[in-house]
């Protein structure tokens, strides 16, 4: 005899109060084995957790999962006592063991995900795991079960096995593909950029396409987040950076220095031979004197091995003010404590064009901070600009309006 029987012939309950009883009867049930639950594992659980080391036990038994588990007990005792609370030929008690599956499934989503979302926040603490896209991944683990868990409970609701109700997925294939375009595109995205280590969390990133210029925020499933210099975030469909290009500043970053490249024009027409008073002024500056002693020496002896009349400045061998010009740059360069002389330091020649001749620095600045960096690179130039007069040299400037006013007064 079960439960219904013995009310129905002790008590003589109706069949219809009998069933409001026994319905009565099983709420009241799972709410105090619920709270039973509920109280006994969040009192004794983060104790035990809390006298270990580790921080992964806190983390994957906090609060958020020790409440999904005590909403999952008490479906899974209730769930054999149903047949006995009710007959087997009960119009109730197919609804009820149905909507108890929906609600084991249900919770058991619930604990999977909140499991994801804690791993997440373990591996997001870990060093060697911040620039690695968990975020994608904890994201498509997450919708795999929430997909799983909607085909189990929608194939309980119509008493259909799972299979049957897969097998009518294939008709809306294309319309699933479609909805979740940018997560497929994404997740796939996610995974080259991790095999291939093109993007991590902290790199600073250049997508010109998107407007984009700073430091990467977040790499998630379908996005990556980025900080730009100016404070906005610009977000970036993940799969963008696998189908377009963009530049990447990690090896500068993790180098020994930030690249100098930049150029000062100068008028052609100042470019000359060195006559011997402009070689003794350059003798007398610290950064020429040994480089102007010896290449003296070395041309004063081929131009008298080889019998070079040196009465005229074209003959032989001779310096040029912006030849000289160039290696004071250069040794200015290698002196600085702001250059990094181990990597490459060059001055050169650009094209000469109708803005004038370019001489070009190429060094590397020791501080890779933006701000530090500037300011190396603006000390650096105003002393080249500055001293530019003193080889006979002047810099290349386009006429400006007082140039002309200046040329339309000038006396005939």
């Amino acid at each position: 005899m079960n439960i219904r029987d013995w009310l129905e012939t002790n008590l003589a309950t109706p069949p219809q109060l009998t069933t409001v009883l026994l319905v009565s009867f099983a709420l009241i049930l799972v709410a105090i084995v619920w709270w039973l639950t509920k109280k006994t594992l969040t009192a004794f659980v983060p104790k035990l957790t809390a006298q270990t080391e580790t921080l992964w036990d806190d983390i994957i038994f906090n609060q958020r999962i020790l409440k999904s588990l005590a909403s999952l007990v008490p479906a899974l005792v209730l769930y054999p006592f149903l047949p006995l609370l009710f007959e087997k030929d009960s119009v109730v008690l197919p609804y009820i063991m149905a909507g108890t599956d929906i609600v084991v499934v249900a919770v058991i989503v619930w604990i999977l995900v909140s499991f994801f979302n804690s791993v997440y926040e373990i591996l997001s603490t870990k060093d060697r795991y911040k620039d690695k896209p968990i975020g994608s991944l904890t994201q498509l683990a997450k919708i795999l079960t929430y997909s799983i868990g909607a085909v189990v409970i929608i194939s309980i609701a119509i008493s259909k096995s799972p299979i049957y109700l897969l097998s009518g997925l294939g008709a809306i294939a294309a319309v699933v593909l479609l909805v979740f375009k940018d997560s497929i595109l994404g997740f796939v995205a996610s995974i080259q950029l991790s095999a291939n280590n093109m993007v991590r969390v902290g790199d600073w990133v250049t997508v010109p396409k998107y407007g984009a210029d700073g430091d990467v925020q977040e790499i998630n499933l379908t996005t990556i987040k980025v900080q730009n210099f100016d404070l906005t975030i610009t977000t970036i469909p993940t799969y963008i950076f696998i189908s377009d290009s963009f530049t990447n500043w990690r090896g500068m970053q993790q180098s020994g220095g930030r690249r100098i490249k930049r150029a000062i024009n100068l008028k052609k027409e100042t470019i000359q031979f060195c006559d011997e008073s402009m070689l003794n002024e350059y003798e007398n500056m610290a950064l020429l004197s040994n480089y102007i002693k010896e290449r003296r020496s070395e041309i004063k002896e081929y131009n008298a091995k080889n019998q070079v009349n040196t009465s005229t400045l074209v003959n032989g061998r001779n310096m040029t003010n912006i030849g000289v010009f160039r290696v004071y740059i250069e040794n200015y360069l290698r002196a600085n404590p702001n250059i990094n002389i181990e990597m490459m330091v060059m001055v050169r020649q650009l094209p000469a064009s109708s803005t004038g001749l370019p001489l070009e620095i190429y060094a590397f600045c020791k501080h890779k901070e933006w701000k530090v960096y500037e300011n190396v690179i603006t000390d650096i130039f105003d002393h080249l600009l500055a001293v530019v007069p003193y080889f006979d040299l002047q810099l290349f400037e386009n006429p400006s309006g007082s140039d002309f006013r200046q040329l339309a007064e000038r006396p005939n």
